[in-house]
């Protein structure tokens, strides 16, 4: 365990040695108490193309994988469908295209640069000829050579920067074109920005100088001078930082909050550029600002955000890693944003040159349970290494604690991944070895716990390419292909996204009964693990049950109600039975039932037959207890024979559940109804009519007898005194009927016509085009330009019902 540790400079045990110190490790880990048991989660997902470029896996905080291939981006969204009764995990696919046009870097006027490349090309001085021929950065479209086609880096913002208030994806193409793209309708991946024509632009611009004082640049025919223009805007890497709100003084003197992320990019030559954008980000012109900052690394191969919170004091910088081994970490110097610090001159973590090159840093916030304040968790993969250090802030001023975690792999890391919430760390190597690090505290610094995941024992013998955690860190995402073979190497390689649980059932309810974040679609893959428990053993667990409702007594959230409500729509479906055959396939039956409505024909077994197709349609809830066929033998797959009651008891259990599903939807629906009167009193004037019906939902409040809530009474009260008699009913477009009331979904006027209810504001939706939250569990309107603010940040919510982002 955490003996492995102790210098910096130990040697990799020998290779014959290997499974004795894996075996020691994995002793020590289970003394320890830290059994990890790795279970396969359906489905593994088939990439078209291989995996490309550093890290090609990305997990972000909405629950996307992305995975950067040969030609595009593999987006797959993981979805905690409530609609569904398989049992596999729901993937939502799209794909990011690589742009088709090799992308050339702007390091003068185009006939120069033509000239420069054709001068270079025919050199008689091999070193500049052959190095100008072999350098793909100059000649990014290859002509003789294959041609830079794929990802070489993909990196997902913090979630709230898109319009859907989502996670942006900056995406790096093997020949260095920079871009950043957002999903706003669920199907299709938009570009809003090239970052890399944008920074060549403000390059030409400033003559290739950083700043003014710099001395004047030389010519491009100077083929120094050609490398230097195309290192300095070649980037390497690029990471996002967290969101940071400032307040903005209106001309009346009421101040709002404007969120801004910065993306720091990493160039050949260690430049930094630090791009800020205003947020929600749409394009260009939601740049506020770009600084450019010289880190001095040579050979810059990784960077990392070092994001840290000291007496209420945000402080910031960038931890960049070097080819050649050093790390350290560069101050970070905005002036454009309030509230922000940073370090007074860069910290050097490790300053050897050992030639251990830095694949992937890590730097994860934690508290220190011995010195009580926050600290930071810097990891680094460095060849079979892990370089780990410790950085806290006191009154003497910055302690660093580093060392090395040895005898991990026996080949270099080619991946790793920490898991934020507790500070877990898992790296890879190529041959299917997984281990999983767990910091553990000491008096004055820390100790790493490691164990053993063997993918060979999950998936069979498979070489792995990168891996992720999901943000709450219920799974693992690898990407795999096919191992040795009986000694040897497989003909054709299918790359793979699989799927492995780190957690167990009882430690995902657990984990969302007791979160801090309570919102049910930012832990996704903890509701999944749910979600396929309950779907397995058909009924709630009786400890999650009573836990839950030991929440709801007692502080009444209305998060623990959304998650009851998952958990009675999830056992609904596990209930549910499968249809027969795909419901899509056309049936062959079709003839037999329309023979059987004719006179004379006997309907015995044609009835029987039929019955399997009937039910096969009938998902919706409502149908189950209609029209139910009590005598159909063919329904009766979920209670063996055995049961003697036939099907009646499982339709009376449906209709049970279907009652409490109703019950929890409609406290959810009062409680937001609650809350929009609130907004209601406080923004409208005496008499002052908005688009939101606000007698109908004091009405609809009221309707109900058995319904006694005095915060809604007294509320109801103010509201219709503010309202003074006025009712200001909506009227239906088409008729100009008044539109009663009396329904929270949908509103029916006198002559038939039916219009959808949007879920944030009550109001019925008249027009053609509406959103749906991502689980389509309800709609809601568009903003329009006439609403006022308080209207349109209720219209940003997320589904009342489901936490889910509305497209």
């Amino acid at each position: 365990g955490g003996g492995n540790m102790a210098a910096a400079g130990r040697e990799e045990p020998p290779l014959g040695l290997e499974a004795v110190v894996e075996e020691a490790a994995a002793a020590a880990a289970a003394s320890a108490g830290f059994q990890l048991t790795a279970v396969r989660r359906e489905p593994a997902v088939r990439l078209q193309h291989g995996a490309s470029g550093l890290e090609p896996l990305a997990w972000s905080e909405d629950h996307r994988v992305s995975v950067s291939t040969a030609r595009s981006i593999a987006v797959l969204e993981q979805l905690s469908d409530v609609h569904s009764g398989g049992q596999d995990m729901v993937i939502h696919r799209t794909a990011v295209p690589a742009p088709g046009a090799a992308c050339m870097l702007k390091v003068g006027p185009k006939k120069e640069v033509a000239e420069c490349k054709e001068k270079f090309a025919s050199s008689v001085d091999p070193t500049v000829s052959q190095t100008f021929m072999l350098d793909r950065v100059f000649n990014p479209e290859g002509k003789s050579l294959t041609p830079m086609r794929g990802f070489k880096y993909s990196s997902w913002s913090p979630l709230g920067c898109d319009a859907n208030g989502r996670c942006l994806l900056a995406a790096l193409t093997m020949d260095n074109r920079l871009t950043i793209h957002a999903n706003l309708n669920r199907l299709q991946w938009v570009q809003l920005v090239d970052l890399t024509e944008l920074y060549g632009e403000r390059l030409l611009e400033a003559s290739y100088r950083l700043c003014k004082a710099d001395t004047p640049c030389g010519e491009l025919a100077d083929f120094p001078e050609f490398q230097r223009r195309h290192s300095m805007q070649a980037p390497v890497r690029m990471e996002w930082s967290g969101i940071c709100t400032t307040q903005q003084v209106k001309h009346n003197n009421e101040c709002r909050d404007v969120g801004s992320v910065l993306l720091a990019v990493l160039f050949e030559n260690g430049n930094i550029a630090v791009w800020q954008f205003q947020l929600p980000f749409l394009g260009k012109e939601s740049i506020t600002s770009c600084n450019t900052i010289e880190s001095g690394i040579s050979s810059p191969s990784v960077l990392s955000w070092w994001e840290y919170e000291h007496n209420n004091r945000k402080m910031s910088g960038l931890i960049v890693g070097s080819a050649y081994g050093p790390v350290k970490i560069i101050p970070v110097n905005l002036k454009a944003v309030k509230g922000y610090f940073t370090l007074r001159q860069p910290v050097v973590l490790w300053q050897e040159m050992d030639q251990l090159p830095v694949h992937s840093i890590k730097c994860i916030p934690l508290y220190h349970p011995y010195q009580k304040c926050s600290c930071s968790l810097v990891v680094a993969a460095r060849g079979p290494y892990v370089f780990w250090c410790l950085l806290l802030i006191s009154k003497a001023g910055l302690n660093v604690h580093n060392s090395h975690v040895t005898g991990l792999h026996s080949l270099p890391i080619v991946s790793m991944t920490a898991d934020k919430q507790n500070g877990t760390v898992y790296t890879c190597s190529s041959d299917g070895k997984v281990r999983q690090l767990i910091p553990i505290f000491t008096d004055v610094a820390l100790k790493f716990e490691h164990q053993l995941i063997k993918l060979s024992e999950v998936f069979g013998c498979v070489r792995t390419h990168g891996i992720a955690v999901s943000p709450c860190g219920a799974y693992l995402a690898v990407i795999t292909t096919e191992g040795m073979a009986n000694g040897l190497h497989p003909v054709n390689k299918n790359y793979q996204v699989q799927f492995v649980t780190l957690k167990t059932f009882e430690e995902a309810a657990a984990q969302l009964l007791e979160s801090s974040v309570q919102n049910l679609f930012r832990q996704v893959d903890l509701t999944d693990l749910v979600r396929w428990k309950i779907l397995k053993d058909k009924h709630i667990p009786q400890f999650l049950q009573e836990a839950l409702d030991k929440k709801i007594e007692s502080c009444g959230s209305t998060y623990f109600w959304r998650f009851k409500l998952f958990l009675l729509r999830i056992l609904y479906q596990s209930m549910q039975k499968a249809p027969s055959e795909v419901t899509w396939r056309p049936s062959h039956e079709d003839a037999k039932i329309l023979i059987s409505d004719s006179p004379g024909m006997g309907s015995t077994e044609d009835d029987q037959e039929e019955g399997t197709s009937k039910q096969a349609s009938k998902q919706s809830l409502g149908d189950t207890g209609k029209g139910v066929d009590i005598d159909d033998p063919a329904e009766d797959s979920l209670h063996q024979s055995g049961d003697t009651g036939g099907r009646e008891p499982m339709v009376e259990k449906l209709l049970e559940i279907q009652a409490q599903i109703e019950a929890v939807e409609m406290h959810l629906t009062r409680e937001h109804m609650k809350r929009v009167l609130g907004e209601v009193y406080l923004h409208t004037w005496i008499t002052e009519n908005t688009s939101i019906p606000t007698r109908g939902v004091c009405d609809f409040l009221m309707s109900d007898d058995g319904y006694d809530d005095r915060t809604a009474r007294v509320l109801i009260g103010h509201i219709l005194k503010k309202m003074n008699k006025q009712t200001f009913p909506e009227h239906c477009s088409l008729c100009k009927e008044i539109l009663p009331f009396t329904d929270r979904k949908q509103a029916v006027c006198s002559n038939g016509h039916i219009w959808l209810r949007c879920f944030l504001t009550y109001q019925s939706c008249q027009s053609l085009v509406y959103r749906r939250c991502l689980l389509h569990d309800s709609i809601a309107r568009h903003p329009t330009p006439e609403d006022p603010e308080w209207i349109k940040r209720l219209l940003q919510g997320p589904c009342t019902f489901c936490d889910s982002p509305v497209f």
